[in-house]
């Protein structure tokens, strides 16, 4: 067996054990650039350490640091109850304001999972609440995160603009976000549609309450929702290393926490971190400063003026993705030394008809997301794609965001930790009924969607 083919296939186990057994994957890929840079290579720690990317290291840290500040301090809170106050009693505009509500926290740096776990549970409760479809709810709020998941503050939009840079690709990151944002909103739009028109949103809210109640403790005679939990309480296998739900159709719940509180005023800590967040996307794209150094100089001066709110913030950074994305992306700088990128782009090219190598490659990027780590998969297949992205036969940007979207559009299927999220959430429903309705969801996405991105995104291009 050749050094490559052995390296391709030791990243395939890596993504079987980081889904089978909750193993954390940048852990694994840390441990397998070792071995197979050693074994195979002859690499020592030096030509191992090399491929650590040590910028994505500081974005992952430094925006995710910042988003931990706002929820820390109540400003996340009040971005939520002020955007359902603006719905008043209109019942069917609450699934697109949890999905514009998600998709604004994603676009500021939370990591997908985290802005699921804190609009899931209000979302999932009105649902509850007004007699919406708690299917139609849980589609619309993980849409809304991948919606926004790839702005160039995020931690999706910093680590896939990342990747493309270290790889000299032609790079667009107004269009890699614009690509996600038609996307999910499309999609969401389809479903909005097709499920109002079977009774999924009522035309008006129920006697009893109306929205404005809900938001701070539920319509009279109806018990205050609970808060969100963690990211790592309900997860699947992600490659994470959180415990999970299995497929039987039930999600791990976690015990109930405090009430949700009313909506939090406009203090001071809330107005200045809120113009932080913005003045973090005008430095970013209106001066060109990088993401991480900014988004942990913001915080910082928000940890000195309020230390208390600012604390444990550093501990709430999401390291479990930053771990995965460093550990996969190092693996992948081994992968680059032993030539298995150049091997590997050789074979896709090989297949000789491009544009079908692409819808390929696609396909790959859908499936395995489905049940593992969205951002590991496109840490390792945009690496791979280079050599056949150099050829010029498929516009590189083009394909660059046709990979991002095929792999996280389907991160509704219940064996991800978004789906589960929902899952898990969701009130007064059969469970076993949701996870199934989830699960057919989440495959006709992985069906349809990555040719629907190929054709938008990939087949203009390699004309």
């Amino acid at each position: 067996m050749s050094p490559e083919l052995l390296s391709v296939l030791v990243l395939a186990v890596i993504f079987v054990i980081a889904t089978t057994r909750s193993v954390n994957m940048g852990a694994l890929a840390f441990a397998a650039a070792f071995a197979v840079g050693g074994l195979a290579a002859d690499l020592d720690a030096d030509a191992v350490f090399a491929g650590f990317p040590g910028d994505l290291f500081v974005v992952l840290a430094g925006v995710t640091y910042l988003f931990a500040i706002a929820r820390a301090n109540g400003t996340t809170d009040w971005l939520v109850h002020a955007s359902v106050r603006l719905v008043g009693g209109r019942v069917g505009l609450i699934p697109w304001v949890m999905f514009a509500v998600t998709a604004a926290l994603t676009a500021i740096g939370a990591v997908s999972p985290g802005a699921v776990a804190i609009v899931a549970p209000l979302a999932l409760g009105f649902a509850a609440q007004y007699g919406i479809s708690p299917l139609l709810m849980g589609i619309m709020v993980v849409h809304g995160a991948q919606a926004g998941g790839f702005s160039p503050t995020s931690v999706y939009g910093s680590t896939v603009n990342s990747i493309v840079d270290r790889e000299h690709l032609p790079g667009n990151e107004g269009a890699l976000f614009l690509a996600s944002l038609v996307v999910n909103t499309v999609i969401a739009g389809i479903v909005y549609v097709a499920l109002r028109r079977r009774g999924g949103v009522p035309s008006r809210a129920p006697e009893g309450g109306t929205t404005e109640e809900a938001g701070v403790g539920g319509p009279a005679g109806r018990p205050s929702r609970t808060a969100a939990p963690e990211p790592a309480e309900v997860a699947t296998g992600d490659g994470t290393g959180a415990s999970t739900g299995t497929g039987t159709g039930t999600a791990t719940e976690t015990a109930a926490a405090a009430p949700v509180p009313a909506a939090p005023r406009l203090d001071a800590p809330i107005a200045v971190t809120l113009t932080g967040l913005v003045a973090l996307v005008v430095c970013a794209l209106v001066f060109d400063l990088d993401v991480g150094l900014t988004a942990i100089t913001i915080a910082v001066l928000l940890s000195i003026v309020w230390p208390a709110t600012s604390r444990t913030a550093v501990a709430e950074i999401s390291w479990s993705t930053v771990f995965l994305i460093c550990g996969v992306l190092t693996y992948v700088g081994v992968l680059d030394e032993m030539g298995t990128i150049t091997w590997a782009g050789d074979a896709v090219g090989g297949i000789g008809v491009p544009l079908l190598a692409a819808l390929l490659l696609c396909y790959i990027g859908a499936i395995v997301s489905a049940f593992a780590s969205s951002v590991g998969i496109m840490g390792a297949l945009i690496p791979l794609a280079v050599p056949f992205l150099a050829a010029g036969e498929v516009g590189a940007v083009g394909m660059v965001a046709a990979l991002a979207v095929s792999a996280t559009v389907v991160d509704v299927s219940p064996f991800s930790t978004n789906g589960a999220l929902v899952l898990a959430n969701a009130e007064e429903v059969d469970r076993d009924r949701f996870f199934r309705q989830l699960m057919v969801y989440g495959a006709a996405v992985v069906l349809v969607a990555p040719a629907v991105v190929w054709l938008a995104l990939v087949v203009p291009g390699g004309v």
